[in-house]
């Protein structure tokens, strides 16, 4: 049975990473940043706050053409997730983890070794083991846990959530 997956790239794609506390200590840093203390209250995708900490957590560097990702301003035991924004056919050459992960597909499809995964789909990766795929013809979103977190140390200065237009105010927060 075949394990591993060859790109159909000739190009590898080198993902970033840096250790797990580095990456716990990136989100701290965000929330400090936003004045959220995590554990304080239930954060959601919509309040404003937690869109200003996703987009200093935003991953500038080291991506595929097409791709945009942010991680999430927080953690569990032995994971970090981030958010993948992918436009149609884009691709990603052939790497791996040096950690566990799982990927879930949020929207849209991608194409991996001959199938298709879209929207309820996941795949799990040990770590090492190398993979590619192209995202189908409509895009996709991903979500993505690890044991290890892929960004760098800094924050970004871009936003890759729009406040304004995603932003939604919950009674307990007025």
């Amino acid at each position: 049975m075949k394990e591993e997956h060859k790109s159909e790239t000739t190009s590898d794609f080198k993902p970033v990473h840096i250790e797990f506390d580095e990456g716990v200590e990136r989100i701290s840093k965000a929330l400090a940043k936003v004045g959220i203390e995590l554990g304080s209250r239930i954060l959601t995708s919509r309040d404003a706050d937690v869109v200003k900490a996703c987009n200093l957590l935003a991953v500038d560097d080291g991506l595929p053409k097409g791709f945009t990702k942010w991680q999430l301003p927080f953690y569990v035991k032995g994971g970090q997730f981030f958010i993948t924004s992918a436009e149609p056919g884009a691709v990603v050459g052939e790497h791996s983890h040096t950690d566990d992960g799982v990927r879930f597909i949020i929207s849209g499809a991608i194409q991996y070794d001959g199938i298709e995964l879209s929207a309820g789909d996941w795949m799990f990766l040990p770590k090492g083991k190398r993979y590619s795929f192209r995202v189908g013809p409509l895009g996709a979103s991903m979500c993505y846990c690890y044991c290890c977190c892929c960004a760098r140390r800094d924050f970004s200065h871009r936003e890759v959530i729009n406040p304004p237009d995603y932003v939604r105010v919950r009674k307990s927060l007025k």
